[in-house]
């Protein structure tokens, strides 16, 4: 084992332990909750290890600074710590682990930036707590309205704010204006770096994405006493919904996926009287993203009217077509000697892209599954991908 991928393995087992379910396996990293504070203090240790200030925007995101933060020009760089339920260990802390350690492979060589470099750990990337993903950088840019942040609950009731402890500050100018360029490291969410046989890859492009709420309404009954024939089952509407979105989505070849469900009064015995899902579609193409919504929609409202129940459909977030800066991807794939590749994940250079210059990479996942226990990358592997995050920063700050 090289000495780098040592070294990152040794970083990499500070963090392991943090947030990890014993029965799953998986991760409970929620935003603002035990875990990611954990880590969110385990960051600001990392950072004062190497002499880096860190910094907040108000916003929930945290900034370490290689260089004057005030020096305007600074490359952007990190991930973030929070997971989806049961998520894995690499979607997000993978970035932000290989950012210090291509720090300490700089530093090691002497290398002295001519520009900052800065570590970001974004918050609510996931939107596990409270529903909106990207919420971090999507404040930071302005993306999202700081009411609608400040009021947005979690399962329990507690609001962005309450978790924030304060009202979230907003879009800030002044440190968006302080950046030059983005490189956000992340594991891959797929395999196709393994039929490739490489270990990092750039990325090209982020499909058109987005979260849709259907609110399905009927009348509760008694399990017992109720004649098939007399009910208003949202449930039975509900799982018609899921299964044309599986449908329309094969059709299109694009994605749609029903993996969140809410039901009330949720007992075995009743009826239910309400059932919610929540559509994650995605797809190459926005024309081909909304032709799914809608046939959805309609397929969804049609037979909510032979069930005798109502359809509410809602837009939570909506991701447009992401591609990013053409002429950086090539540079740096040539730099790196690696592919190119789209990904149909969302991610905080998504959002940050629309607003400077902005670059991915991605490093190889031998399973390809993501979102799950299962997600994985070898020693070797996230050493390669720390190196080649040495190599970027080196170009875009160093000379």
């Amino acid at each position: 084992m090289s000495d780098l991928a040592v070294r990152f393995r040794k970083l990499w087992d500070e963090i392991a332990p943090v947030g990890r379910d014993s029965g799953s396996g998986g991760y409970l990293r929620y935003a603002l909750t035990e875990p990611e504070l954990t880590l969110r203090g385990w960051f600001r240790e990392q950072a004062g290890q190497r002499g880096m200030p860190v910094t907040e925007d108000g916003n929930g995101n945290l900034f370490a600074w290689w260089g004057d933060p005030a020096a305007g020009d600074a490359v952007l760089t990190g991930s973030h710590f929070d997971s989806v339920p049961h998520g894995g260990a690499y979607d997000g802390p993978l970035g932000i682990v290989s950012a210090f350690l291509a720090v300490d492979e700089l530093r090691a060589a002497g290398v002295t930036p001519v520009r900052p470099v800065a570590v970001a750990a974004f918050v609510e990337e996931e939107g596990g707590r409270f529903g909106v993903p990207c919420l971090g950088s999507r404040l930071l840019t302005g993306e999202i309205a700081v009411d609608r942040a400040a009021g947005l609950r979690d399962a329990a009731g507690v609001s962005f704010a309450e978790a924030l402890g304060d009202r979230p500050a907003g879009v800030d100018p002044g440190l968006l204006g302080r950046f030059a360029a983005f490189v956000e490291l992340h594991v891959e969410q797929g395999r196709a770096l393994v039929d490739l046989g490489a270990p990092v890859a750039v990325a090209s492009a982020i499909w058109p994405h987005g979260r849709w709420r259907f609110d399905f309404h009927g009348e509760g009954n008694h399990a017992g006493t109720t004649r098939m024939a007399d009910r208003r089952d949202p449930m039975l509407t509900y799982a018609f919904t899921v299964l044309a979105a599986n449908k329309e989505a094969r059709l299109r070849d694009a994605h749609a996926t029903v993996g969140r469900v809410a039901v009330e009064p949720n007992a075995t015995n009743a009826v239910p009287s309400k059932v919610t899902g929540w559509l994650d579609a995605r797809a190459a193409e926005p024309a081909t993203l909304d032709g799914l919504v809608e046939a959805v929609r309609a397929k969804a409202a049609e037979r909510a009217k032979r069930d005798g129940t109502e359809l509410t459909c809602t837009q939570e977030s909506a991701t447009p077509l992401v591609e990013f800066d053409g002429g950086l991807a090539g540079r740096l794939a040539t730099l790196l000697g690696a592919p190119v590749l789209p990904t149909g994940a969302g991610h905080d250079a998504g959002v940050l892209a629309a607003h400077l210059p902005t670059a991915m990479l991605f490093v190889r996942n031998p399973t390809g599954v993501s979102h799950s226990p299962a997600e994985s990358a070898s020693d070797a592997d996230c050493a390669a991908g720390v190196a080649a995050l040495a190599r970027v920063l080196e170009e875009l700050a160093c000379r």
